[in-house]
């Protein structure tokens, strides 16, 4: 089993965890759909995010099935010397690889691999922490399912914890 997970805030420091659960590294196929609703966020620390997310990703993770992966929002390691960023946290509290997907640069990653999806200009950043190689999360993140830039099961993910759609229990993403 492998997930995707994204968190968001709203102004009142609450904050709603989304898990998308697949059984394929392609993320072919959503088996599963979980939403947290955190009544209390953590404040944001800068340099220090995993301290407001990690909370948020465990309560989340604790309604679906064990994983053997998961894919976040944000960057794994931040440097090529491998100082942790959320992905490496998350993967240090639950023991298994985490792959981390940004949409956006970070000046200090400069080791991240850049995966252009579909007929996209703009690349993704890709990094990874769990014994896990960059070189094959890139090569996972560039075969997930989806059309455009972003693979369908982060989209769906984002989605979920943005309150903009509600979770179902299978969808096949093509």
């Amino acid at each position: 089993m492998v997930g995707a997970v994204d968190v968001h805030y709203d102004d009142q420091e609450r904050a709603k965890a989304a898990l998308v659960v697949c059984q394929e590294l392609t993320f072919s196929t959503i088996i599963s759909e979980h939403v947290a609703d955190i009544a209390r966020a953590k404040p944001y620390e800068p340099g220090k995010l995993y301290k407001r997310e990690l909370p948020c990703i465990r309560a989340v993770l604790a309604l679906g099935p064990p994983l053997e992966l998961l894919v976040i929002d944000g960057y794994a390691t931040l440097d090529s010397q491998g100082r942790p960023g959320l992905g490496a946290h998350t993967a240090d509290a639950l023991g298994i690889p985490v792959i981390g997907v940004a949409k956006t640069p970070f000046r200090t990653a400069t080791h991240a691999a850049e995966v252009i999806r579909g007929a996209a200009t703009r690349p993704l950043y890709v990094t990874a922490a769990g014994r896990l190689e960059i070189a094959e999360a890139a090569q996972i993140v560039a075969g997930m399912a989806g059309p455009s830039r972003l693979p369908a099961a982060l989209a769906r993910v984002d989605n979920l914890a943005r309150g903009r759609v509600r979770p179902i229990t299978e969808q096949h993403v093509t």
